[in-house]
């Protein structure tokens, strides 16, 4: 069995959340700075080009989140284990998100 069948679920729940947590912050950084990276953008492209990135991270989210649950669910017959390992990457979003938040207001009291 490989390293990460050997991992508890709420380890792989909390890199997993962690990996879309990075991502998405990724994508935020090049969102705040894109007009000094590609200076304007005419009114096509600008539109074009986030729905395209847009599209795009959800992909690479669903990837990130599901791809080792489907895995679990399909090849190796255990979708309890499945399941509960979503729930665990839910939850660990939910916790980074309102840990975001709370370094939000705690910057701005």
């Amino acid at each position: 069995m490989n390293k990460i069948g050997k991992s508890p679920l709420w380890l792989l729940g909390f890199f997993q959340g962690f990996g879309v947590i990075l991502y998405c912050s990724l994508v935020a950084l090049l969102m705040a700075n894109g007009s000094r990276l590609f200076g304007n953008v005419p009114n096509y492209f600008g539109p074009f080009m986030f729905l395209t990135l847009f599209s795009t991270s959800a992909l690479i989210c669903t990837i990130i989140t599901l791809y080792y649950p489907f895995i679990l669910f399909f090849q190796k017959k255990r979708p309890e284990t499945a399941i509960r390992l979503v729930v665990y990457t839910a939850g660990w979003l939910f916790f980074f998100t309102l840990l975001t938040l709370s370094m939000i207001f705690l910057s701005h009291a």
